[in-house]
């Protein structure tokens, strides 16, 4: 029986071997002719294994100013880490890890502004934990080129860089809220507020890739099948902002900031004829490229409603000429008014004195709020009146191009409130919606809707994807009572007995409009805060006065003022500096009357003479040229031949040997000629008329040179009147 089964169980075995054989055969058989293991490619696995694939990040659009300046945009930055892994060095000769960590961390912690300690304790760390690859911390992001330059130029073994994209804001607070934020997301810049969050699907691109293959050493293959996928960038947006316009807002503002400490202050420039906001700014702001402790994300202009004051009697005066029951010989009694037997009693703001029977258009010069309130709830009538009010769209948003707009409220409910919002007290509005509602006055009844995006372009192309217009959305009066309410405001300024009289008078332009000192709510009691500094002090003003191109409003809120000094004071030098620049650097003509006999010559032929005998040519004509360097001969003058000018223009003669002219007591406009004339690049601080400049007098200098400016207005023009009403 033993030997019996002795004998069978080779015989056993051997069919089991055979089996398990066939068995293994079969398998790589199927293997070899289907490809396949386990359902998955063999042939895909491999290529997998030795394929690197990256992505090719998208540019995210730039966003310029209206101009072509760019305000956004990507910024390169690298990334350096360390390779530890021995195997990654193919070439002993050539290494491509770190072989000396001492002396990579001598070398390298200087530059990262680290301890030599702490670089070298890291890479001791990774090669313990068998790590690959090592990075630096937050001290190893965000190197700029000249980091990376002076890193590379030590030729350390196994430290590399990766390249990576950040937003950067060229001009630093410069319109921060109105430009907006962004965010690193999974790797992606995503806009959060302001321009880059309302455009961010627009600016945002699509990432691309590249995939090739490799050995084990990490070096593409001779053949290495490479497929890419081009990356599609994102496109670009241009801003109705003018940099020069929000220059000199963000300057006067700063300047304001630093003397007079407010609370907030809000300002806005808007183009009166078509509705494109050319400079917006906040205080408190922020730099976008360094933020530290913000102290308000908002931006106020569209975001922030409060009670305006008397800036809010432009549309009460608006709404009575329009209803046909303004007359401004008129009397009433000022000082108080009760409007219901029920009804709390109101005053005007010099303590309820009043000054008198006065007209109602002395009321409106004064600031009266019992003119106000007298013309919306006796002449107009509180229905008819709320029923302006919703024509100039003060119950809703304007819509502006950017995220977070907040709209004002109308509180109209009671009998009190429909009297106070006359004169701006209880309804809120915001900045915007009064900016709006202004374009109606300054534009003849027609009232446009604000915007500050221009157009979109697409990156690669140039093409314009996207063309911003004007867009009347209402007409709340007649072409006749907006010429009638301009010229009412301009008495404002003009009378006497205006409260901005000498206060917002500019120098070349005239001006219409409103002055507000507004109450506001002390979140702590309650009530409205009392105190001599304790308001929003405001100015809605247009100019030129019977036309006007511009609107501004300005406000300041709690400002530190001295004993001496109306709360105008910052508020008419942020809109004196911006309103009379911004006019001249849009080639607005001045239509102040000129005081004195004005002579009117022709510009002679000046080819072929010399320019002492031009010169005297000129003076024949009772112009006074301002002759620029001592050549004999001229090259250039800087108005054609046969134009028409009077004795007070500035005629520029360009000699063959430049030399700088003495520029004090030049106007800020003799300086853009000029400027423009000799193409200079040319900075200026302060406003009015020239006492300093970089290159000085018989200095030589060439087209395209720099030249710094410093402008100061003449005393005269800082007289303030003490004139100033409370709402």
């Amino acid at each position: 029986m033993k030997s019996k089964i002795t004998q069978i169980m080779p015989t056993v075995w051997m069919v089991l071997f055979s089996i398990a054989f066939l068995v293994i055969a079969g398998r790589f058989l199927y293997i070899q002719v289907s490809g396949e293991a386990s359902g998955v490619s063999i042939q895909e696995l491999a290529d997998q294994k030795r394929t690197n694939q990256y992505t090719i990040p998208a540019s995210r659009g730039t966003i310029y100013d209206r101009n072509g300046m760019s305000l956004a945009q990507e910024h390169v930055v690298y990334r350096v880490y360390a390779i530890i892994d021995e195997t990654h060095t193919a070439n002993p000769l050539n290494p491509k890890h770190v072989k000396n960590i001492d002396e990579t961390a001598k070398k390298l912690a200087p530059i990262l502004e680290l301890e030599e300690s702490a670089v070298a304790e890291r890479l001791n760390e990774a090669v313990k934990n068998g790590r690959f690859q090592v990075e630096f911390g937050s001290a190893g992001r965000e190197l700029n080129q000249e980091q990376k330059d002076e890193i590379e130029s030590l030729e350390l073994p196994g430290i590399n860089f990766i390249e990576e994209p950040i937003r950067f804001y060229p001009n630093g607070m410069f319109a921060s809220k109105t430009i907006g934020l962004t965010d690193k997301q999974e790797d992606q810049i995503v806009g959060i507020n302001g321009v880059e969050g309302y455009m961010n699907d627009l600016l945002t691109g699509v990432d691309g890739s590249i995939s090739y293959q490799r050995d084990k050493f990490n070096f593409k293959l001779l053949n290495p099948k490479e497929i890419m996928n081009e990356p599609e960038n994102g496109d670009d947006v241009y801003l109705t902002i003018d940099q020069k316009i929000q220059t000199l807002l963000e300057d006067a503002m700063s300047e304001v900031d630093e003397e007079y400490n407010p609370d907030r202050m809000t300002a806005v420039v808007m183009n009166a004829k078509s509705g494109e906001v050319l400079a917006l700014s906040n205080r408190p702001s922020y730099n976008p490229n360094n933020l530290g402790d913000v102290d308000n994300w908002y931006n106020d202009v569209i975001a922030t409603p409060f009670e305006p004051g008397s800036t809010m009697k432009i549309f009460t005066l608006a709404s009575a000429i329009e209803e046909g029951v303004w007359n401004p010989e008129e009397t009433f009694k000022s000082g108080t008014y009760k409007a219901e037997e029920y009804s709390r009693t109101i005053g005007d703001h010099n303590q309820h004195r009043g000054w008198g029977t006065i007209s109602y258009l002395e009321g409106i010069q004064r600031s009266s709020n019992v003119a106000a309130a007298r013309l919306a709830y006796e002449k107009i009538g509180a229905e008819r009146f709320l029923e302006y009010l919703q024509a100039f769209d003060f119950d809703k948003k304007t819509e502006i191009d950017l995220p977070g707009e907040v709209a004002g409220r109308i509180l109209y409910q009671y009998t009190d409130e429909k009297v106070t919002t006359s004169y701006g007290q209880g309804s809120t509005t915001t900045p915007i919606q009064l900016m709006k509602a202004a374009t109606a006055i300054a534009n003849n009844g027609k009232m446009l809707k604000p915007y500050i995006i221009d157009r979109t372009v697409d990156h690669d192309t140039n093409e314009v994807l996207m063309e911003n217009q004007p867009e009347v959305v209402g007409e709340p009066i007649s072409a006749q009572t907006a010429s009638e309410t301009l010229k009412v405001l301009e008495t404002v300024i003009t009378s006497e007995k205006g409260t901005a009289h000498n206060i917002y008078n500019l120098n070349d332009y005239t001006v219409a409009g409103k002055t507000g000192t507004a109450n506001f709510v002390d979140p702590e009691t309650g009530k409205y805060k009392t105190g001599r500094d304790n308001y929003t002090f405001s100015f809605l003003g247009m100019a030129p006065a019977d036309d006007p191109e511009l609107i501004m409003y300005v406000s300041v809120k709690e400002p530190e003022l001295e004993v001496t000094e109306s709360g105008s004071a910052p508020v008419s030098f942020i809109f004196k500096n911006v309103m009379e620049n911004s006019l001249r650097l849009m080639d607005i003509a001045p239509d102040k009357e000129a005081t004195e006999a004005v002579q009117v010559a022709e510009i002679p032929e000046w080819e072929g003479k010399g320019t002492e005998s031009y010169v005297n040519e000129l003076k024949e004509e009772g112009l006074q040229p301002i002759v620029i360097g001592d050549g004999d001969t001229i090259t250039d003058v800087n108005l054609e031949v046969g134009t028409k000018v009077t004795s007070r223009e500035k005629i520029f003669i360009a000699t063959d040997n430049l030399q700088m002219p003495n520029m004090a007591g030049w106007s800020f406009r003799d300086a853009l000629l000029f400027k423009d004339f000799m193409d200079l690049d040319v900075e200026w601080l302060g406003s009015g008329y020239i006492v300093k400049q970089s290159v000085k007098k018989g200095e030589a200098f060439e087209k395209g040179d720099y030249l710094m400016l410093e402008l100061k207005e003449p005393n005269s023009d800082r007289e303030e009147s003490e004139s100033e009403e409370t709402s």
